[in-house]
């Protein structure tokens, strides 16, 4: 009886110890995962921040900044879509809406208030694209096949067209927006809506380019301050 209970004390004893050095090893192997985890979240890119947030004053800044200097590239997404809502077509069905102009007027407005006396504009050989930008700005704007055809090659005609000194200004199609962010290795979570610009500075030809952040149409009065848009024209988001 007693020798019986001692194998039982014994064994008891033993599952302990097992279980102990299993709860041991359980807890590495969770503490070395979770640290993985953290080490990956902090190491990974984080994606193209949203320039409206309080949070990005520093991001604003550095924006008008580079702006200045003539060192931003601004890709601008094409206005609202005809052909994607049963509003009312500025003309073609492939081109954009009537409030899709009036959108484009108050952000070509905007973006004259940054200045345009040093920038070069092209929009895409599309006809959303042109219509925007003939909205957009008051001069004629070249149309280019590459602002439209950029699968693997967006950052690089970027930087090829991008003079120094010189803003670089691209109406074109969130296709591409996607494609420059996934070239600078930015994650492309971000869905850009009519009229939304993304910027990225550009100092020099052989720079690195930096991401600076995006803005959409409603939120300008966090980039530029607030003025007096021209009779009838609104930067209020598309409903579409």
């Amino acid at each position: 009886m007693i020798l019986s209970l001692r194998l039982a004390g014994a064994k008891r004893a033993l599952l302990r110890k097992a279980f102990a050095r299993y709860r041991n090893t359980l807890v590495i192997v969770v503490a070395t995962a979770l640290t993985v985890f953290i080490t990956l979240q902090l190491l990974a890119p984080a994606s193209a921040p949203n320039l409206a947030l309080p949070g990005n004053a520093s991001r604003v800044q550095a924006l008008n900044l580079s702006w200045a200097k003539g060192d931003v590239v601004a890709l601008v997404r094409h206005g609202e879509r005809c052909d994607r809502t049963s509003t009312l077509c500025l003309g073609p069905e492939d081109g954009i809406t009537v409030h899709g102009e009036s959108v484009a007027q108050a952000l070509g407005y905007e973006f004259r208030q940054m200045g345009l006396a040093h920038a070069d504009i092209y929009s895409s050989l599309l006809t959303r694209s042109r219509q925007t930008a003939d909205a957009m700005f008051v001069r004629p704007v070249e149309a280019q096949d590459w602002v439209f055809n950029c699968r693997g090659k967006m950052l690089s005609d970027v930087l090829k067209h991008k003079v120094p000194g010189r803003n670089l200004v691209l109406v074109t199609h969130s296709e591409c927006m996607d494609e420059l962010e996934s070239q600078m290795h930015v994650p492309t979570e971000t869905t850009f809506s009519y009229g939304a610009s993304l910027f990225i500075n550009v100092e020099g030809a052989s720079a690195q380019p930096q991401m600076l952040g995006y803005v959409e149409t409603q939120d300008w009065s966090a980039i530029v301050p607030a003025g007096t848009l021209p009779a009838g024209h609104s930067l209020e988001a598309s409903r579409f």
